[in-house]
């Protein structure tokens, strides 16, 4: 799939298809995909065939209303109102990429989590003239840091209840070393932004970006815990980084706000404040995501779903809501079905990848890949991290990446004499960070912006910086266990 997606740029369609050719050859071979359910062949391929099919109608309902959103905006015009309303705080295209990519993803990272920061950010980096493919790269890069903290620190909750390790001895870590590699997706941000060469201006700007987010989020992750980490830095570091912007910005007298601007940011507001009821207040939280539709099937093939609490179906009252409070409700059938003809040819890049998932992940290839890197022994700390980007680029989910890989994590760190809360910051770090190549993510973001068939493209941007934080946080680890 790298091959095919980052060297021969192919679609997420055509590489998919080969690499779960290649899994079906392997199982052939040496795995069995009955392994782990301990049924017959034909459940168990109706089993992977059910949680591939799933897991790609829960995403497609994250994208189908995020598309409708985009294509309302266009249509009533907002996304020029909004453009203007975002160059009224600056011109400069790498500030407001620094708004929109890092801010914007990290505080809807936090809230919501799930791909919404790039379902929601990558149209906003289109309309402010950005290319689609490279609006996509910046979205995904620009919220990876709080990903460990995500969806009210569901990635974090999840590996500690799995490990039993105190929730508390892996925030503090995995805050630190997303802090110490964050400056290089910074950089990729501020590079791919603009064109220009970058100045000390640009750079003293991203730094910025930097310590208002990082500050309040390791604080938050030391004192209060996961929840409010990325959320919380997200809110507090927007704030200070606008009044910074409003003070000695390149645009220092304030514009007024561009006609209807408060009708045009309706569905965005609308969706900020239905993420915070739902994940912030108990009374709200607990009855929503109690409502699940669960299924099973012979061999342990189970998959579930909460109507009520799911990322889409804020999304969806954020579009109807946002139409109908601002007259515009006879724009959403032609934004529906504009949307609906965009998700159709992602629906089947999405089926094929998450099928290739589900083999591999049954028929024992992923654990295999992650027990193998553990006989390299004293070096493990180098490469720890990079066990959860595997997790989350099969999975396309850092939560999923962690329930598969945290005990892994904590018996390898048993056996060679580690702290274990460290190897868990690893796994979780990488996991986040794994999301900036996750086919499955980069599908959702190019269908955002019609940018079909790019996938190739954009994974060949995200690589490097991958692999930069990679290597950064594989040496912070190699230093602090020895």
């Amino acid at each position: 799939m790298l091959l095919a997606m980052a060297v021969l740029h192919r679609s997420a369609v055509i590489a998919g298809a080969a690499g779960l050719a290649v899994a079906l050859l392997l199982t052939l071979a040496g795995f069995e995909l009955t392994a782990s359910s301990g049924v017959a062949l034909p459940q168990a391929a109706t089993g992977i065939g059910a949680e591939a099919l799933h897991s790609a109608a829960t995403i497609l309902w994250i994208i189908l209303p995020a598309l409708s959103i985009y294509e309302l905006q266009r249509r009533s015009g907002a996304v020029d109102r909004i453009r203007a309303l975002l160059t009224g705080l600056t011109d400069d295209r790498r500030l407001l990429v620094l708004l929109i990519a890092w801010f914007f993803g990290l505080f809807m990272e936090g809230a919501a989590g799930f791909g919404t920061p790039v379902a929601l950010g990558a149209p906003l980096l289109v309309g402010i003239g950005l290319p689609p493919l490279r609006a996509v790269v910046l979205a995904l890069v620009g919220h990876a840091s709080g990903v460990s903290f995500g969806a009210a620190g569901t990635p974090l909750l999840t590996q500690a209840a799995i490990t039993g390790v105190p929730v508390e001895a892996i925030a503090l870590p995995a805050a630190l070393l997303h802090a110490a590699t964050g400056g290089i997706l910074l950089l990729t941000l501020l590079l791919l932004a603009d064109d220009r060469r970058l100045s000390r201006h640009d750079l003293g700007w991203g730094g910025l970006a930097a310590l208002c987010f990082f500050l309040p989020s390791v604080a938050l992750a030391a004192l209060a815990g996961p929840e409010l980490a990325t959320l919380g830095g997200a809110l507090i570091g927007c704030a200070g980084f606008v009044l910074l912007l409003r003070r000695f910005g390149p645009a220092r007298q304030p514009r007024p706000l561009p006609a209807g601007a408060l009708a045009d940011l309706a569905p965005y507001a609308i969706i900020l404040g239905l993420v915070l009821l739902t994940r912030m207040v108990p009374a709200v939280q607990q009855p929503l995501s109690a409502l699940a539709l669960r299924w099973t099937l012979p061999g342990g093939f189970a998959g579930s779903f909460q109507p009520l609490y799911h990322p889409g179906t804020l999304l969806a009252a954020g579009l109807v809501a946002g139409a109908l409070l601002t007259g515009r409700a006879r724009l959403l059938p032609p934004a529906l079905a504009a949307a609906l003809r965009q998700l159709l040819p992602v629906a089947l890049a999405l089926a094929v990848m998450l099928a290739l998932a589900r083999v591999m992940v049954h028929s024992g290839m992923v654990l295999t890949l992650a027990e193998a890197a553990a006989h390299t022994g004293p070096v493990w700390p180098l490469l720890a991290p990079a066990v959860g980007v595997l997790g989350t680029f099969v999975t396309g989910s850092a939560t999923t990446s962690n329930i598969l890989f945290s005990e892994f994590q904590l018996s390898t760190a048993t056996a060679l004499s580690l702290p274990a809360p460290l190897l868990l910051a690893a796994q979780t770090f990488g996991a986040a960070i794994g999301n900036i190549v996750a086919p499955h993510n980069i599908i959702a973001g190019c269908a955002t912006v019609g940018g079909k068939g790019g996938e190739g493209r954009i994974l060949a941007r995200t690589l490097g910086p991958c692999l930069a934080c990679l290597i950064a946080a594989g040496l912070l680890l190699a230093a602090a266990t020895n």
